[in-house]
């Protein structure tokens, strides 16, 4: 691997901001305390961020000019944080050092303002989503069997370029850490680099999904230029035949590999997505050993969802049996390998725990794979799982909001509703954030605050986000009963 400035990931979900939650919860439980915590949520017109981020820029001495109310959270962040320091054994200059990089000094807010608003829950709740997914585009590429947004079919639905950065505007101010582009495919859009730089100069860590075919050289230094720093590209396959195949069109396995090569190249943090289906299972080993030897720095493996055009290939879908082989498998390479290997299978936070059992001090996720030391370890139910409604949400091309970019089902508009009082007041958003409101073994599963199932595939194969996931080993009754009425065949 070439020298090169390689991005970082944001670490909206490290220890630090576990800390927080730990603390500021306690804090919390002290009503005046609370409602301070909630004013220090707000966000502030004149200084251009919550006053939270503010007040920890003049923490850290990144800023020293500020309005009266930012100054007056500064002080009472400053007596927060040193308590916080004494309790977890940092010193106040450690904790500078920390909030310095402005990613987590978001995501720390994003924080307080969840505990402010709802509390110390298992599952946690921030005060906005972490991350936001937006389908920029409808338009597309390529024509991929399992695109959940079937892309190509709602032409007209791409807001300007104006209305497209008011969406920005709006994910900003609310608190949102990360902003992916997605779609269809994002690159097409012959403004994603200024929206991408706008998103960016919002201080919003700026993502891009695409299937990799237009990353060039000079589009990937385009996208530096920007502030683009993550690039998810997708991957079904060790093979060209097996990707071609799914993505519909031949040649576009060496293309995206190529992709992937000036990606790396350029210095960006990559992540190699894969949908895992019975078209491309064998090749998983094999897919991870070429990320491994392209140096890339994730390979995450998606959960097949029946959606958009996924719909009409179920029959590819995995069995429990095979989706739970799959998982311990990737545990045990994990171990090995050099990658960070994820999957959005919440069934992987289970895999681990029952495999490693009390020795076990890393709880995978599909936001990150992260270490829990010592008295931290307990905050694990506090991260784990489904995060539909809670962690993330997705945005149609036209600003239609939705929990999940697998999940279909319009909750709001954020141009024409407040993206804020949905988070707060609606009903979906509660059930989906509900672990003992799930039914079936789900709700009664001992790991539903660490897993909780793939809400998006219970509302895919059943119409309704509250019933099991079919995928997992624990629900096989569920895929038994799938296989009798859609005629989905089993595993051999």
């Amino acid at each position: 691997m070439s020298e090169r400035r390689r991005c970082r990931r944001p670490g909206v979900l490290g220890v630090d901001t576990k800390t927080a939650v730990q603390l500021f919860g306690k804090l919390a439980e002290i009503t005046p305390i609370r409602a301070a915590l909630r004013k220090m949520g707000e966000y502030c017109h004149e200084d251009g961020r919550s006053r939270l981020e503010i007040a920890l820029e003049l923490y850290t001495g990144i800023r020293n000019k500020a309005c009266l109310k930012c100054r007056m959270a500064e002080k009472n962040v400053s007596a927060l944080l040193s308590l916080g320091g004494n309790a977890f054994g940092a010193d106040s200059e450690e904790m500078r050092a920390a909030f310095k990089d402005k990613y987590w000094r978001r995501g720390l807010a994003n924080v307080v303002k969840g505990v402010s608003l709802f509390g110390v829950r298992k599952p946690f709740v921030p005060g906005a989503p972490f991350q936001v997914v937006w389908n920029v585009t409808d338009s597309c590429n390529l024509r991929c069997k399992h695109c959940y947004a079937n892309a190509g079919q709602n032409p007209g639905m791409d807001l300007s370029t104006e209305d497209a950065k008011r969406v920005i505007d709006r994910i900003s101010e609310w608190g949102v850490v990360v902003l992916a582009f997605s779609g269809g495919e994002p690159l097409i859009r012959r403004d994603i680099l200024e929206l991408a730089r706008h998103s960016s100069s919002r201080g919003l860590y700026t993502a891009i999904a695409t299937n990799g075919v237009l990353l060039t050289r000079e589009m990937c230094s385009a996208l530096r230029e920007a502030g683009v720093e993550y690039l998810q590209i997708s991957l079904d396959g060790a093979k060209a035949e097996t990707h071609d195949s799914f993505r519909g069109l031949d040649g576009m396995f060496n293309r995206t590999v190529n992709g992937i090569k000036n990606a790396v190249e350029a210095g960006f943090f990559v992540n190699i997505a894969t949908t895992v289906t019975r078209h491309n299972l064998e090749e998983i080993p094999d897919m991870i050993s070429l990320c491994e030897d392209l140096g890339v720095d994730w390979f995450m493996m998606y959960n097949f969802v029946p959606t958009g055009r996924g719909r009409f290939i179920g029959e590819n879908d995995l069995s429990p049996r095979e989706r739970e082989d799959m998982l311990r498998m990737l545990w045990r390479r994990m171990k090995k390998s050099k990658l960070n290997l994820l999957s959005t299978a919440p069934q992987f936070a289970r895999v681990a725990l029952e495999i490693e059992g009390s020795s076990c001090n890393v709880v995978p996720t599909h936001f990150s794979n992260t270490a829990l030391p010592g008295q931290l370890r307990s905050l694990a139910d506090f991260i784990g799982g489904c995060g539909a409604g809670r962690f993330y949400i997705a945005l149609e091309p036209n600003g239609d909001m939705t929990p999940c970019v697998f999940l279909p089902k319009k909750v709001g508009n954020i141009l024409s509703e407040s993206p804020e009082r949905l988070w707060v007041e609606l009903e979906d958003f509660r059930r989906l954030r509900d672990r003992n409101a799930l039914q079936g073994s789900c709700g009664s599963c001992d790991f539903r605050f660490v897993c909780g199932g793939c809400r998006a595939r219970a509302y895919g194969y059943f119409g309704d986000f509250a019933l099991p996931d079919p995928g997992c080993i624990r629900n096989e009754h569920e895929y038994e009963k799938l296989i009798r009425i859609k005629g989905m065949p089993q595993a051999v």
